[in-house]
């Protein structure tokens, strides 16, 4: 049960940051040029100063994020070698299983995809190693531009959507359980009413992430 209730509100953090970070990135179509999300990466890295000096709220808070991630990937480690070992080894051949939904058989794959594409836009966006769009010689963009550069090109658009869909289907599955191993499954009602709020969770965020960078590839944002 420990490891369950681990892997939830773990789980339930990230689709918080989610959130906040599908909010951070509509300020992209505003017609300011990027000013406002410029501004609004700017705040991230100031946040509580003079309080704390600048950038330490914002690694604090991707330290934080971190565990998250490691601790839901370990819980579900953990959980899944103990399903396997309750079926002699069979671990995906139950007929519950077999029952379940797509998103539900697909948990680990969509992880996997997750993680990997979380690297990537990591590399991509945060540390500029990757830098696709990129003018000739230029290492450094402002955060703006640095998003321009990168949904620009059209197959980035695609391994974003590809990432996205993992993402989403992760969610639509794994909201709704994770509220349901912290004591929201109290009834049928109670289930149909969760996974209706996992839905609309991961539609909101598939269409809050996907906006800007298809409005960016067909040229509406950054002409």
């Amino acid at each position: 049960m420990a490891m369950k209730a681990i892997m939830a509100v773990t789980g339930l953090c990230l689709i918080g940051f989610l959130l906040m970070h599908m909010f951070g990135n509509t300020k992209l179509l505003l017609p300011d040029n990027g000013a406002e999300f410029n501004e609004y990466s700017e705040y991230l890295r100031r946040f509580l100063y003079p309080i704390v000096p600048p950038m330490w709220f914002l690694w604090a808070f991707r330290v934080f994020l971190l565990a998250c991630i490691v601790l839901h990937m370990w819980s579900a480690a953990q959980l899944t070698g103990r399903k396997g070992r309750n079926v002699g080894g069979a671990r995906y051949a139950n007929k519950k299983n077999m029952e379940s939904s797509f998103a539900a058989r697909t948990m680990i794959w969509s992880g996997i995809i997750l993680v990997l594409g979380l690297v990537m836009h990591l590399l991509h966006y945060t540390a500029q190693v990757l830098r696709p769009g990129y003018a000739a010689g230029v290492t450094d963009l402002d955060p703006f531009h640095r998003v321009l550069a990168g949904f620009g090109e059209w197959w980035v658009v695609l391994a974003y959507l590809v990432f996205m869909i993992a993402v989403c289907t992760h969610i639509f599955h794994g909201c709704a359980s994770a509220f349901m191993t912290l004591g929201a499954n109290v009834s049928a009602g109670s289930r149909k009413t969760l996974k209706s709020l996992s839905a609309i969770i991961a539609i909101l965020l598939f269409i809050g992430f996907m906006v800007p960078p298809v409005m960016i590839l067909i040229g509406v944002i950054g002409r």
